[in-house]
């Protein structure tokens, strides 16, 4: 279930939290050069990105590569800084500034950063290469940096989706692939229409996507099914929804999304992906409320819309078939539960595992649980942004070059 974890803070910085005093003196070799950088620029702390880079360059300097950066590195990233907007660019020239600032302690000028190292750049490579890292129920915990699964290009109809085991990244496929098939990933919120999808590729990934799914506009009509004045409006609601849920307050989330819901009853069906969005919402601040046969209530209406949109094996669809049936369980439908929590089981063993791209981060960033102060809300059926900069539209924060790199499948099976 969704929960508020107790996190133990570093007795330094005061920044860095961790699960338990085992977790903190395992990051301790990666956290002390920051933590000297966090308690210098206090009380104003710098943004995940400058903070992911930091990682970056202390890594650079002091570790040998991993087995997968022998196949692609930091250095070898797909900048696309030839491709950025000045206003993007004004953006990434702060975060260098702020940089600067922040590593201060430890880097006092530029002979001290790794050989060949420019800081704009690096900044380029972290914002269209980096990963939001989730825990097992796809809720946001931090980002980090996989140059080898940077190889991965991306697919409105995607055959694999990407899992973490803690800081590791797992790369699982959601379909039968064919041997010599390439392997994709969907770099974006895969509840976004076929226009918006292209809009968001096209602005953060300097690419037109042609594919069949924007061509056909496939399942465009089931996700804006209903009245389209309605949908507008619970498009513009979600987004206080939103806000409310950064900063935990499940109360007034709840009562906007049963005030939606109420209302629209009749004029939105499920599967519009607004109202799906608004029924996650509710589930997610009831659970946290502790009112579990409400949140039942609001689950079991997005498992229609989850098995249209998430087929076959995909993570997401099993995580939220997960929860059902575990709130099931709390209200004693013993056989409803026992159904859903088998097709998660028979999912998973059926879910090729691709051990050949298990990814461990050249760095990563874990970020704090989202809080009143900083954080960002849980994300149930979409990858969230790693870091929201100073770059009009970045959204998604999945990585990939579209040409020449590719990764393809070698032999058929696991």
């Amino acid at each position: 279930m969704l929960r508020k974890e107790k996190l133990m803070r570093c007795s330094q910085c005061r920044v860095a939290k961790y699960c338990s005093a085992k977790c903190q003196k395992k990051a301790w070799p990666h956290h002390k050069g920051e933590c000297k950088c966090l308690k210098s620029c206090k009380p104003r702390y710098p943004p995940d990105s400058v903070r992911l880079l930091g990682r970056v360059v202390f890594k650079l300097m002091e570790e040998a590569p991993s087995e997968s950066e022998k196949l692609y590195s930091f250095y070898d990233l797909e900048s696309n800084i030839n491709k950025l907007t000045e206003d993007k660019k004004e953006g990434i020239r702060q975060l260098v500034l702020t940089f600067q600032h922040f590593m201060k302690e430890e880097i006092q000028d530029a002979s001290q950063l790794p050989p060949s190292f420019d800081i704009f750049e690096a900044f380029a490579k972290v914002i269209c290469n980096s990963f939001t890292i989730c825990n097992a129920e796809m809720q946001e915990v931090g980002v980090g940096l996989y140059p080898s699964m940077s190889l991965l290009n991306h697919s409105c109809d995607p055959n694999c989706s990407i899992v973490f085991n803690g800081p590791h990244l797992l790369l699982r496929a959601v379909r039968d692939i064919e041997a010599g098939e390439e392997l994709t990933i969907c770099y974006l919120d895969v509840l976004m229409t076929s226009e918006e999808r292209r809009e968001q590729l096209r602005s953060q990934y300097y690419f037109e996507c042609d594919c069949v799914r924007c061509q056909t506009k496939d399942k465009d009509a089931d996700m804006l099914a209903g009245d389209e004045q309605v949908w507008k409006e619970v498009r513009e609601s979600l987004k206080k929804i939103e806000e409310l849920k950064a900063e935990w307050q499940w109360e007034q989330v709840l009562a906007l999304c049963q005030a939606s819901i109420s209302s629209n009853s009749e004029r939105l069906p499920d599967l519009n992906i607004y109202q799906l969005k608004v029924l996650d919402c509710a589930m997610d601040a009831c659970i946290h409320l502790g009112l579990l046969e409400e949140a039942l209530f609001y689950g079991m209406r997005t498992m229609e819309p989850y098995r249209v949109f998430f087929p076959g094996s995909h993570p997401v669809r099993g995580v939220q078939v997960m929860k059902v049936g575990k709130l099931q369980l709390h209200q004693a439908m013993f056989p409803q539960a026992m159904k859903n929590l088998r097709l998660v089981h028979r999912s998973a063993a059926k879910e090729p595992l691709l051990p050949t791209w298990t990814a461990s981060p050249r760095s990563w960033q874990s970020s704090l649980p989202p809080s009143p102060t900083r954080g960002r809300p849980p994300a149930t059926h979409r990858a969230p942004p790693a870091e929201r900069v100073p770059l009009s539209g970045s959204e998604a924060r999945s990585p990939a070059p579209q040409e020449p790199a590719r990764l393809f499948v070698t032999s058929s099976g696991p």
